[in-house]
């Protein structure tokens, strides 16, 4: 079925995922887009397009044409660049055109089933035992999973090295290989490899367990006041017609509604959000703000 307005889309639409394949960005674009897609009657091509904590591909859909053939899947770490730079390649909020939100997730935080820990409250006493010896993966630098370890390091007071990768997908490969001590990214990160007893999940992020890891306890269990929470969404480029950004954000809503995809998202850890582009736009700002207090109180701002 071909959409509205003005006979859009009259070819592809380029789904950008600005990091590498296997990462929860990615997750999500696959999940949406061929559900989309055919709501749209044109094939929604996912582009993965990696690097600089995301901000390689968030530019990429920054230069693209704003006909609404291009969109690009964001995470957290949107928001949080933000804050973590004055000098990025693109103004966060004039160059982009808010669509949609798609799901809202838990970060959990892995380890090596060899690291002889089994909970939270071991892994920390661990820690302190070995002080700069342990390091943890993530994303990139000011990515959610980055900050939420962060977060974690500064209540906990524990000294471990951050190694940053390219995208949550090569940053998983080390923690699976044991190269990296653990990992907090997104559950959808993460979700196969602790079914699959390749990881150990020792903690959520969320104030409350997750339905999908029931038995995980949470940080804020251990830690009082620890709370963080990773979101995904779609944006379009700055200057996107307000119908073809409406249209995009009716067929995504649609989407979201199905029971393909709420059951796709809940293998994943993920619930749904949906909603209308103003409430998106007014979520991305409350992140800037809450993030961006982390980012100041951890010392990790740059001109």
């Amino acid at each position: 079925m071909a959409a509205e307005p003005g006979g859009f889309p009259t070819r592809s639409v380029r789904m950008i995922v600005p990091s590498a394949p296997g990462g929860g960005t990615d997750v999500m674009a696959r999940i949406v887009a061929p559900r989309a897609a055919e709501a749209l009657g044109q094939p929604i091509v996912v582009e993965n397009r990696p690097g600089a904590a995301s901000i390689l591909g968030v530019e990429a859909a920054a230069r693209a044409a704003p006909d609404g053939h291009t969109l690009v899947m964001v995470s957290s770490g949107f928001a949080i660049n933000a804050s973590l730079s004055r000098k990025l390649p693109y103004d966060t909020d004039r160059d982009f055109a808010p669509v949609i939100q798609i799901s809202s997730v838990p970060n959990v935080l892995v380890v090596h089933p060899s690291l002889p820990v089994r909970s939270l409250t071991e892994l920390l006493a661990f820690a302190r035992k070995r002080p700069g010896q342990l390091n943890y993966s993530s994303a990139g630098s000011g990515s959610s999973p980055h900050l939420s370890m962060e977060l974690l390091r500064n209540l906990s007071g524990i000294d471990i090295v951050h190694v940053p990768y390219k995208g949550s997908g090569p940053a998983m490969l080390e923690v699976l290989s044991g190269h990296v001590t653990m990992m907090l990214p997104s559950l959808p990160t993460a979700m196969g490899q602790i079914a699959a007893g390749r990881l150990r999940a020792l903690a959520v992020t969320t104030a409350s367990r997750s339905a999908a890891l029931p038995k995980v306890e949470t940080i804020a269990e251990t830690l009082p006041g620890y709370e963080a929470v990773q979101w995904f969404g779609v944006l379009a480029p700055g200057r996107t017609p307000v119908a073809i950004v409406a249209e995009h954000n009716r067929v995504l809503n649609r989407v979201l509604a199905s029971p393909g995809a709420r059951s796709a998202l809940a293998d994943q850890g993920a619930d749904p959000v949906g909603g209308t582009p103003s409430q998106f736009a007014d979520y991305i700002r409350v992140e800037r703000e809450r993030w961006g207090s982390v980012v100041q109180k951890s010392g990790l701002g740059k001109d």
